[in-house]
């Protein structure tokens, strides 16, 4: 079996100190915006606006940075799996799950969101003041949206002539299918031809997400300019927005648990949901509080072999790739977040918007680079896609801290669900096999 070459995902260990930062920056806005409306003070209102080049400067640098580590990334993650035929069969049902939870995630996401989110209702006065405010910051995302294309059209524009062409555009999604056939070619290269291409694109993601982590020191303050600006235009009825978001995000997780992963525990491994639970309770209590799926991944390692009796083989392969690619949860909270942006600024995105924009998630999932609330950051292409304002980025970041509790919880429990099901899978290939060798020697005796 190839060896495979993991590109860490959202799960850098992160400073707790990262998030404190940006839970203070949130609050601070909240408290400005309802000084302003509660007082009425026209130097507060001044001062909300005063603030948003601050805002606008972020964004900046944030998309400054951002296409290229995704392709970076995407690139180093993709190709440095190696031939997948190398991989073999072990490999291939390992990412078949990953990849099949993903997309289940994303139309729960988009199921969820539909449901839930029209419960705090924005009026469209309030969204075209919203949108109004996120012009200087979103030219060139209503530029991409008014060539969004639908239909056949999109399916053939998704192989982008000029890739080059596509990101000066601002077309992403054209651009990652390009890296990801052009990673999937590399892959299927010799060895120490496809290393000289992934040990550059991973030197090129490490240079990148320094500077992403330089941008990030901004995030506070960028998020005090947007929610002050926000909440002074629009008073409670934003927070009850945003704390419908959040429910809706741990709602969604939770419908995931319970309609896909212990389901598939029960009928393939045979276990039962308690006992299940019990067996990988260390690992969630530990990725709730870190929010980390690779300082999880110890953990995980020891509930799989003495509580799951899972394989060596399959464990030491699926927990660590899983580690960097079992993204589920963060799936379903991007699908969610491009809904809920989308209501908050009143962009209507249609059947077609939401398809886009679910491929523009999934496509980014594959592999997301090791930056504080990449779940956020990696959203850019969806957003662009589908025309939304990256202003609502900042939105997101401020309210990152408790769903990124939830998601990454719900990325530990797929990665461990898929190392459970594809064990139980390989050893009844295996029983079968042993047993039909049993029978053909019986029946040469016989």
């Amino acid at each position: 079996m190839a060896p495979v070459i993991i590109v860490p995902g959202n799960n850098t260990v992160r400073s707790i100190g990262s998030h404190v930062w940006m839970a203070v920056g949130l609050a601070a806005g909240l408290g400005l915006g309802l000084a302003a409306v509660l007082t009425h003070s026209p130097l507060l209102f001044a001062v909300t606006q005063w603030l948003r080049p601050l805002g606008t400067l972020f964004l900046n640098l944030l998309s400054m940075v951002v296409i290229p580590l995704v392709a970076t990334a995407l690139f180093a993650g993709v190709a440095g799996l190696g031939d997948l035929r190398r991989v073999g069969r072990l490999g291939i049902r390992t990412l078949a799950f990953f990849w099949g939870t993903t997309l289940a995630a994303i139309l729960i996401g988009f199921a969820v969101a539909a449901l839930l989110l029209p419960l705090a209702p924005i009026t469209p006065d309030q969204q075209a003041a919203l949108r109004h405010a996120a012009v200087a910051d979103s030219g060139a995302v209503r530029h991409a949206a008014e060539q969004i294309a639908t239909g056949a059209r999109f399916i053939v524009e998704l192989i982008p002539s000029n890739p080059v062409r596509a990101a000066v555009d601002g077309n992403l999604l054209p651009l990652i299918v390009f890296i990801t056939i052009f990673a999937v070619a590399a892959a299927a290269l010799p060895d120490e031809k496809r290393h000289a291409l992934t040990d550059l694109a991973d030197v090129a993601t490490q240079a990148l997400i320094r500077i992403v982590r330089w941008v990030l020191l901004l995030a506070p303050l960028g998020i005090f300019a947007i929610v002050a600006g926000a909440v002074a235009q629009f008073g409670v009825q934003l927070i009850q927005v945003m704390a419908v978001f959040i429910v809706t995000v741990i709602a969604g997780l939770a419908l995931l648990i319970a309609a896909v992963y212990l389901p598939v525990v029960a009928l393939v491994a045979r276990l039962g949901a308690s006992r299940y639970l019990r067996a990988i309770r260390a690992s969630l209590f530990m990725a709730f509080s870190t929010t980390s799926s690779l300082a999880t991944l110890p953990v995980m390692l020891e509930a799989a072999e003495s509580d799951l009796r899972i394989s060596r083989t399959v464990a030491s392969f699926a927990l660590p790739l899983g580690a960097s690619i079992g993204r589920s949860g963060s799936a379903l909270f991007q699908a969610v977040a491009v809904l809920f942006v989308a209501q908050l600024y009143g962009v209507p995105l249609g059947l077609g918007g939401t398809f886009q924009a679910g491929a523009a998630v999934f496509l980014a999932s594959l592999t997301v680079a090791s930056v504080p609330s990449a779940s956020i950051v990696s959203l850019v292409p969806a957003f662009t896609a589908t025309g939304l304002p990256l202003t609502g980025l900042q939105l997101l970041l401020g309210l990152d801290r408790i769903p990124d509790m939830f998601r990454t919880m719900t990325n530990v429990f797929g990665t461990l669900t898929a190392a459970t099901v594809v064990d139980a899978v390989e050893s009844t290939n295996k029983e079968e096999h042993a047993k039909t060798r049993r029978t053909d020697a019986q029946g040469r005796i016989g």
